[in-house]
């Protein structure tokens, strides 16, 4: 009996520690414990150690709060202006509150996948084929938006939304092409038109200036016509005919001048007008 009851007692007292031991919870700074008494809710318990009432308290279950990503979801959808792509879409989020993730949902990840292609969808039908694919941060934005306000009573956080890649179908790139093509052409030639409409202007122009230095020119020659026809006028006033006799004279007695010069010039016969001339201009000369 005294070995059997020995016996007992050691199990018993195994079985306490073990009890005691299992009381005692170490929970890590990346983990929270939810914890149920007699099956119901009872608390959250965050990083550190923590005590549980042997028997009546246990662990239901341990959540990873730490951010984490679902695999990356290839969604088909349809712009707003009718063109058929694939999108392929990156999600991430956090555990804020794990008692509403366990008793709320049963599998998050498929949850909030599902949750995704629906607002994708609907995301990328309000908008146009260019902005999906130019201007993803504002789509991003609205997807986010819209997946924080539908997961926010499974507990969770979404972190991240983004549109990673947009793939159109082969009919779909063709015709883009197509547009694309017609739309360098148009800008070719608007380019060409704009140069040809350039030299034009310049040649414009450049006629315009030579135009306006001729006219300058003819008026500069007028103006010394004027000026030597004053002088003339003005010498006439003073001088009388007298002076208007000596120029022609003068005139004459040059071109004669020159005759005489040139090489091929032997003899040089003077009319007796014109030595009369030379007698007048001489005349004239001594009155000056």
């Amino acid at each position: 009996m005294n070995g059997l009851g020995i016996g007992m007692g050691l199990v018993f007292a195994a079985l306490l520690l073990l009890t005691l031991w299992r009381s005692f919870i170490i929970v890590s700074q990346s983990q929270a414990y939810v914890i149920e008494r007699l099956g119901k809710y009872s608390r959250v318990a965050g990083a550190g150690i923590h005590v549980l009432v042997p028997f009546i308290e246990t662990v239901r279950r341990k959540v990873d709060i730490l951010e984490r990503p679902l695999d990356p979801m290839h969604q088909n959808a349809i712009t707003n202006d009718n063109v058929v792509i694939e999108v392929v879409v990156a999600v991430f989020f956090r555990v804020v509150a794990p008692e509403r993730m366990i008793y709320r949902i049963r599998d998050i990840d498929s949850a909030v996948k599902t949750t995704v292609a629906g607002i994708v969808r609907s995301a990328i039908g309000e908008t146009e084929l260019d902005k999906v694919q130019s201007n993803r941060t504002e789509l991003n934005l609205d997807i986010k938006e819209q997946l924080e306000g539908a997961t926010r009573d499974w507990g969770i956080v979404i972190t991240r939304a983004e549109v990673l890649d947009v793939t159109l179908n082969e009919r779909t790139r063709d015709a883009m092409m197509q547009q694309l093509n017609a739309e360098r052409k148009r800008r070719a030639s608007v380019t060409e038109a704009e140069g040809s409409k350039r030299t034009i202007e310049i040649n414009a122009d450049a006629m315009l200036y030579e135009a306006k230095r001729r006219a300058e020119g003819r008026k500069v020659i007028a103006d010394a016509d004027a000026y030597a026809i004053q002088i003339v006028s003005g010498a006439i006033a003073e001088h009388g005919i007298e002076a208007v006799e000596f120029e022609i004279r003068k005139r004459q007695v040059e071109t004669l001048g020159k005759l005489a010069d040139g090489e091929s010039t032997r003899t040089v016969i003077v009319p007796a007008e014109l030595a009369d001339a030379f007698g007048k201009a001489a005349d004239l000369l001594k009155r000056r």
